[in-house]
């Protein structure tokens, strides 16, 4: 059985959510394809695939046009970072986590300058609690933390090489531009957001 999704145009989560719904009733052994326009949507629909266990693999078909084909009940990954250029294969489903949700690059409201020194302690602090966080969530302002040129890129790294889980919003890296200057951590999207959020034990937003 095989299902085809046209998602070209659509705007994050739309691709994972018609992908996951596809999935959900698709077979044993069936497989969902799905045709998306941007890498940005190719690696969430990847993750989506590694998360659930299922084989998949992405494709360019076109200018601006690629396909990702995921096959349920396959926990053998057909596709690898090598072809997308992105790391898919540390993606871990996970309940009850604390989850930092960063939403700005900066730290409460007033002068600029102290809001971003104040965030820029904060993630550091971070690195220097006994209990680490389990996944951070950045998106919107926050998106640019873990970018080139932050000032929080080095503490971020040092969170990620103890086992802290790095999230980036896909469609916050496109509007800004910064879609090809993540320095740590994935690209994640709004479905996988809301759903991690959900299921966390503990929620911190400075």
């Amino acid at each position: 059985m095989e299902k085809r999704i046209d998602a070209v145009g659509k705007q994050c989560p739309m691709p994972v959510i018609l992908a996951k719904k596809a999935l959900e009733e698709t077979p044993e052994g069936g497989t969902v394809t799905v045709v998306v326009d941007n890498d940005i949507a190719v690696q969430n629909l990847s993750k989506l695939a590694v998360q659930k266990q299922y084989g998949f693999v992405s494709r360019e078909t076109g200018k601006n046009t690629y396909e990702v084909r995921m096959t349920v009940g396959t926990a053998d990954k057909e596709q690898t970072a090598e072809e997308t250029g992105k790391r898919t294969d540390n993606i871990r489903e996970r309940t009850g986590d604390t989850v930092v949700v960063l939403s700005s690059d900066k730290m409460g409201e007033g002068d600029e300058v102290l809001g971003k020194m104040l965030m820029k302690g904060f993630v550091f602090a971070l690195t220097q609690l006994d209990q680490k966080p389990d996944r951070m969530l950045l998106f919107n302002n926050g998106a640019k933390l873990s970018c080139e040129g932050s000032d929080a890129l080095k503490d971020l790294k040092t969170l990620e090489e103890g086992g802290t889980e790095i999230l980036t919003c896909g469609t916050c890296l496109n509007h800004y531009g910064l879609e090809e200057q993540l320095a740590v951590g994935e690209v994640t999207n709004m479905y996988m957001i809301a759903e991690t959020m959900m299921q966390a034990s503990q929620i911190i937003k400075p």
